[in-house]
């Protein structure tokens, strides 16, 4: 799968390590940066380019990290076509992904340790939306707002 990272210096230390994993298990991982920590940096230079590429379809799922995950995810979902969503639990990275077809997934990295990280990113990846009547309608309500 082609995924998109990115990190400000909260995240940065997360993201270098599930850059690597998610290479290792095959993904075309693009990293959106930071490329070096950088304490004063600010994650919306980061995220927004990311979630662009999700977006544009260049990627087809996207990681966000920083400290706490919760700019990150409201930056991403500044971006029109993304469905970003805070993820510190394994059925909300599923879920999120089969019900409300959500393609960034918004970690903290002061938050969340690799170990975890590691079985959140492979069950948001893994997930596929179901596409139910009901789902679509309520997808359809919630994009009525965009325009």
């Amino acid at each position: 799968m082609k995924v998109g990272i990115s990190a400000d210096h909260g995240g940065f230390e997360l993201k270098e390590m599930l850059r690597d994993y998610l290479k290792g298990l095959g993904h075309e991982v693009t990293d959106f940066g930071a490329q070096s920590l950088v304490q004063l940096d600010d994650f919306p230079d980061y995220v927004i380019p990311m979630a662009r590429a999700v977006a544009n379809k260049e990627v087809e799922r996207g990681i966000a990290v920083c400290g706490s995950g919760v700019g990150a995810c409201i930056a991403a979902n500044k971006v029109h076509g993304v469905r970003a969503a805070l993820i510190t639990d394994h059925f909300s990275a599923h879920q999120g992904v089969e019900d409300d077809n959500m393609n960034v997934m918004a970690i903290g990295g002061r938050v969340v340790g690799f170990n975890v990280a590691q079985e959140l990113v492979n069950s948001f990846l893994k997930a596929a939306f179901i596409g139910a009547e009901r789902h679509l309608r309520r997808l359809d309500k919630v994009d009525q707002i965009d325009k």
